[in-house]
């Protein structure tokens, strides 16, 4: 049984929509990831999608993935891909509003990239004031980064965590290793400045004790496309175990919307 809305007739498609299903829509970002690493971060994010609805005891499907970003710090990477904020809202509240005609209103968002956060919270919100519906969003790579310490400890999870690096390099390497690149995998390297300060973060220098806010692209932050962490700590060892528990987690909560659903309808 397929539990991909794409592969399903629409004869098919009815027949399992009957079962009022959590349809889970995964979004990511086409951008750099590092030497070492597939630019299509959205791949993951589709494929820990799938392994959460095979995983949920519940109906659930997986919508076709947003493979593409809202647009943030990756402008000047040649290939990337993003959507302005007013394209990507757009694309949210089109892509939402098709289900919610239907009377589809059992979603989860996956999202799998730290530029879809606002316009995420931007259209749901305003579909809840319109429809009443709560679309919640299981932003993937911020649960991992919070999961790295029970699994590499902290103070690794320190060096290793960062843009490039863990979690998303460790999980890619687990789902997607002949696309990685090991060889190529980059030391750590000193961040750029701006202002006479050094980059502190994605948007951010820091200025003595303080963070300020600046507008700065990948290039200043991180010419090789990684940013504030070590690489050569990431291992698809890393990776197994946080899909593992992303896929757990992900799955209880699919089975908690749908029970809750359930006894809302009186089903």
């Amino acid at each position: 049984m397929t539990y991909r809305m794409a592969e399903l007739t629409a004869a098919t498609m009815r027949e399992r929509l009957a079962a009022r299903p959590v349809l889970l829509l995964p979004l990511g970002s086409f951008e750099d990831q590092g030497p070492h690493a597939p630019m299509g971060d959205y791949l993951s994010a589709d494929a820990l999608a799938l392994r959460i609805a095979m995983a949920a005891g519940v109906p659930a499907l997986v919508a076709p993935v947003i493979p593409f970003g809202g647009a943030d710090f990756f402008a000047p990477v040649p290939g990337a891909i993003a959507l302005g904020q007013a394209t990507l809202r757009a694309v949210l509240s089109d892509m939402l509003g098709c289900l919610l005609r239907h009377g589809l209103t059992r979603l989860l968002l996956l999202n799998g990239h730290g530029g879809n956060t606002a316009a995420i919270h931007e259209v749901t919100l305003r579909l809840r004031h319109e429809t009443g519906c709560v679309i919640p969003s299981f932003y993937l790579w911020r649960e991992a980064g919070r999961l790295l310490p029970e699994i590499v400890g902290p103070e690794a999870a320190r060096r290793s965590g960062g843009h490039g690096a863990d979690p998303l390099a460790s999980i890619a390497w687990h789902l997607f290793p002949a696309l990685m690149r090991p060889d190529l995998v980059p030391a750590p390297a000193p961040g750029g400045e701006m202002l006479g300060l050094p980059v502190s973060g994605f948007g951010t220098v820091r200025h003595g004790a303080v963070e300020i806010d600046v507008p700065v692209e990948i290039d200043a932050i991180a010419p090789a496309g990684v940013a504030g962490g070590d690489a050569r700590l990431c291992s698809p060892e890393t990776g197994a175990a946080l899909a593992a528990l992303l896929v757990a987690e992900g799955a209880a909560l699919v089975g908690h919307l749908w029970r809750q659903a359930e006894a809302a309808s009186g089903g």
